[in-house]
């Protein structure tokens, strides 16, 4: 792989867990025992798919070389997506928005993704 960023995308409820406690821990990555991430150019997809009417969702970016190796998995129709089975600490976030919805409800990426 050649992306340098990969990208976890929150809820409100996720994101003020998150900040009590230091790391992730959704309710889809507890269940499937690991983090759940995004490459650059799969971010906009998985908001559209998963967070569509979620008002408030945080998307942060972390830089792959501070975490804890990766395992890139296919999902969506042969997608790899990077899988990390470790604690995500959001200190190690380089960066943090919040994702306004467009008129059909949809997460916006920010424009300086």
């Amino acid at each position: 792989m050649t992306d340098t960023h990969v990208y976890k995308l929150l809820t409100v409820a996720d994101w003020a867990a998150a900040e009590a406690a230091g790391v992730t821990a959704t309710a889809l990555d507890l269940a499937d025992g690991y983090v759940h991430l995004s490459a650059r150019d799969s971010v906009a997809e998985t908001a559209r798919l998963h967070y569509a009417g979620a008002s408030g969702v945080r998307l942060l970016e972390f830089a792959i070389a501070d975490l804890p190796p990766l395992k890139w998995e296919p999902s969506r129709g042969g997608t790899l997506f990077p899988h990390l089975y470790h604690p995500l600490a959001i200190a190690l976030a380089t960066r943090l928005w919040q994702l306004d919805l467009d008129s059909g409800g949809t997460p916006q990426m920010p424009e300086d993704l």
